[in-house]
């Protein structure tokens, strides 16, 4: 290891729905880090939450096909939290989902002492849930549309009744989620009763809250947030689904979904999605970066948030570093600027 090259504990894998996902992330991050400033020290975390020392090689892993998705831990290093500590100078959660993307992994590395990329406990437990995000946002008045939720509590002792609730509260058709889950997993768009019990009961395979929404027939825009206390923003990006809507498929299976950056918008659209970004970023008390989805509805002329995400995805799929790239900040520069972000927020906290 040459001198002053930090040491950068790529965490990935996961006990969530998009296990495979993170480890094509941590891939692609692998690949374009600076190798002058930063020694990637890749760690795999299995489906049943067991660490380890990952030393094959990741090169070109960019489909969920490739086999060596499936077969990471074979000869790897099993290894404790102490010993990511002292292997590491920084830890880079590129865990999406549940178990990494939702506060726990953030609370680890801060017990430890250890600097890491991206939004704090409070902000990546609140983003990772959507109910709370909404709640956050319709408080400080940001623009979000109708949502009522139910749990599986609630479910166990009265599906019909709760199904039923949903459908007095919000007109069809509506979209039905688990709280908790990124990557469109366990989503349904339901467009009449008939589906509408089967839809809970699909989302709480994957957690036990569920939060349904109000259709919004609009456009679906995605902008980048970088930063601590200022903020940068990235292009805007527009998904064009090839199907109902941008699902996991459409996501991470090619398919024949488009993403149009920058997206074809008027400039007053593209101020205002700009400011209600930075305030929904800090009203989450965002750091780091993060990426900010909306919804723009033409015919009522109007914005919507739908939610944000601690840890985007860096696939070749993803929306996140194509936004940055646009902009003019490539994929190393970006994964650099999110380190010394990190960096900087972990000094500033210590040195009060």
């Amino acid at each position: 290891m040459g001198i002053g090259k930090k040491r950068t504990g790529i965490v990935f894998g996961g006990r969530s729905g998009e296990h495979e996902i993170s480890i094509m992330s941590a891939a692609a991050v692998i690949e374009a880090i600076d190798r002058e400033k930063y020694e990637p020290v890749p760690f795999f975390i299995d489906k049943e939450g067991v660490w380890y020392h990952v030393e094959t090689c990741l090169d070109g892993l960019c489909e969920l096909t490739d086999p060596r998705i499936s077969s990471l831990a074979s000869g790897a290093k099993r290894v404790t939290f102490a010993d990511f500590d002292d292997m590491t100078d920084f830890a880079f959660p590129l865990l999406h989902g549940p178990y990494g993307e939702d506060g726990t992994i953030q609370g680890l590395f801060e017990m430890l002492g250890k600097p890491y990329a991206g939004c704090g406990v409070v902000a990546s437990a609140i983003s990772m849930d959507k109910i709370f995000t909404k709640e956050a946002w319709k408080h400080v008045g940001l623009p979000i549309e109708n949502f009522t939720f139910t749990t599986r509590f609630a479910c166990d002792n009265g599906l019909a009744e709760e199904a039923a609730r949903i459908e007095d509260e919000l007109p069809y058709p509506i979209f039905v989620k688990p709280a908790n889950m990124g990557s469109s997993v366990g989503i349904s768009k339901v467009t009449d009763h008939a589906g509408i019990e089967e839809a809970i009961l699909t989302a709480l395979k994957f957690d036990k809250r569920v939060i349904a929404e109000r259709n919004i027939n609009g456009r679906e825009l995605e902008i980048g947030a970088l930063g601590n206390d200022e903020i940068e923003l990235s292009e805007i990006g527009e998904i064009l689904p090839d199907g109902v809507y941008y699902d996991y498929d459409s996501k991470y299976r090619g398919g024949g979904t488009k993403l149009a950056i920058p997206a074809d918008i008027p400039d007053s659209v593209r101020a205002e999605i700009e400011a209600i970004a930075v305030k929904a970023f800090r009203a989450l008390d965002g750091e780091g970066f993060a990426r900010i989805d909306m919804f723009y509805d033409e015919d009522r002329g109007s914005v919507f948030l739908n939610e944000m995400n601690a840890i985007p995805g860096f696939t070749k799929y993803s929306m996140f570093p194509l936004l940055w790239q646009a902009k003019g900040v490539g994929f190393s520069t970006l994964i650099d600027r999110i380190i010394e972000l990190g960096y900087e927020r972990h000094f500033f906290t210590n040195s009060r």
